[in-house]
């Protein structure tokens, strides 16, 4: 799936946002049905730690944001998004640029949607693999997400 123009221009705006940018990551595409966001975290000064590996922060920053905002701007707005929880297990160092990728389908929608149909609220729990060009796994973060009716 491509990205419009209206998300394209999102993200450019998303990443000149000074508390996204600080994180050193990128956000590199936005689905234009906004169910997928693809990442990047640059190895590079923004980004390193005193290891010179990448930093855990600029890691669990880059990512932090992006299953909140596709539920955001996937469901009706009659819905009220908000981060709850969060993990990220660290599973390498990080020595080179690393990506995450972020995705919500049309079935998770639907549940969700179903489900607040009897509940005031749900709580959906996503993960999403931080990884190298060559696929090595170097960090899982995982994200608990509220969601309900916006009384």
């Amino acid at each position: 799936m491509n990205e419009s123009w209206r998300t394209r221009l999102f993200r450019h705006l998303f990443n000149l946002w000074p508390s996204y940018r600080g994180t050193g990551g990128r956000v590199r595409y936005i689905a234009d049905d906004w169910q997928e966001i693809r990442i990047e975290i640059p190895k590079g000064w923004r980004t390193r730690n005193y290891m010179g590996t990448t930093f855990g922060g600029s890691i669990y920053g880059a990512c932090d944001p992006m299953f909140a905002m596709i539920l955001i701007q996937a469901l009706p707005d009659e819905y009220a998004v908000w981060d709850k929880a969060a993990t990220v297990r660290f599973k390498k160092p990080g020595t080179e640029d690393l990506y995450a990728r972020f995705r919500i389908d049309d079935d998770e929608l639907a549940a969700i949607e179903t489900a607040l149909e009897t509940e005031d609220s749900v709580d959906r729990e996503y993960t999403a693999d931080v990884i190298a060009a060559d696929g090595t796994v170097h960090a899982t973060v995982e994200k608990t997400v509220y969601i309900g009716h916006d009384d």
